[in-house]
């Protein structure tokens, strides 16, 4: 069938089918006239990418675990398979966790809010706000986790940037447009504070240079980039109202 048969079929749609076969997850035959052709399995193979991308598994796995559910049994399936889930649940808890801290932390401060009197004056120490209880950027009680630094420092700027851009009009529009072309039939995926793109790795040039430029005009916005190979992985972050933002820009990760 063509690219455009399965991508009917499947849902999937044609620029990420493109992308599939361009990183060796779904690859396509080519017909006399340089069309891709795909045959039935590629069907079942789309649905277990799919499957896997909802259990949050990254993309650099996907192959491995195509290769054993192609040629293995199922124990080996299941073999492979259950440690991941089983990562990625306790990956899932320690997020919840943490959420729920963050909502207490934000409870207490709601409260002390609707408890202080409305003074016609300035705020002064006898109002005892802003005063929290743990780092603003952090759920209170929970520390950073192992080889993540700290709110607040040098590398961490967009965390308390405001949440403005400089941007508007015809230049906001236009940048909007580049940035949707350039991520377009990316691969998404959920990380701490944002998302994570995989994309081919041609457009890293031009990706880099759209990342410089936007944070001249939107520091909110973090942006790591990762060559692998074939790939490059675009990783995006956002805190606060920034959120977002971010999800209208980018869109929102599987």
């Amino acid at each position: 069938m063509r690219i455009s048969q399965l991508a009917e079929r499947s849902g999937v749609p044609a620029t990420t089918l493109r992308f599939y076969d361009t990183v060796g997850l779904l690859p396509a035959d080519r017909s006399p006239a340089g069309y891709r052709l795909y045959g039935e399995d590629a069907v079942r193979r789309l649905a277990f990418i799919g499957a896997a991308k909802r259990l949050g598994l990254p993309l650099e796995e996907l192959s491995e675990l195509l290769d054993v559910w192609e040629s293995g049994a199922c124990a080996q399936v299941k073999a492979v398979l259950r440690p991941r889930v089983a990562a990625q649940i306790a990956d899932a808890e320690a997020h919840a966790a943490e959420l729920a801290a963050f909502t207490a932390t934000l409870d207490r401060a709601l409260a002390h809010l609707d408890a202080l009197p409305d003074r016609p004056g300035r705020c002064d120490p006898e109002c005892g706000f802003p005063a929290p209880a743990a780092p603003a950027s952090l759920p209170a009680d929970i520390s950073p986790s192992p080889g993540r630094r700290a709110p607040g420092t040098t590398t961490e700027r967009w965390r308390t940037a405001p949440v403005a851009c400089s941007l508007s009009g015809d230049g906001l529009r236009e940048r909007t447009a580049r940035w949707r072309q350039l991520v377009d039939g990316a691969l998404r995926e959920r990380i701490d504070d944002g998302t994570r793109l995989t994309v081919p790795a041609e457009r890293a040039a031009d990706i880099a240079a759209l990342a410089t430029a936007e944070q001249q005009c939107c520091p909110f916005f973090d942006f790591r980039l990762h060559l692998d190979g074939s790939v490059l992985h675009l990783e995006v972050r956002a805190s606060g109202e920034g959120a977002a933002l971010l999800t209208e820009l980018f869109g929102p990760a599987a």
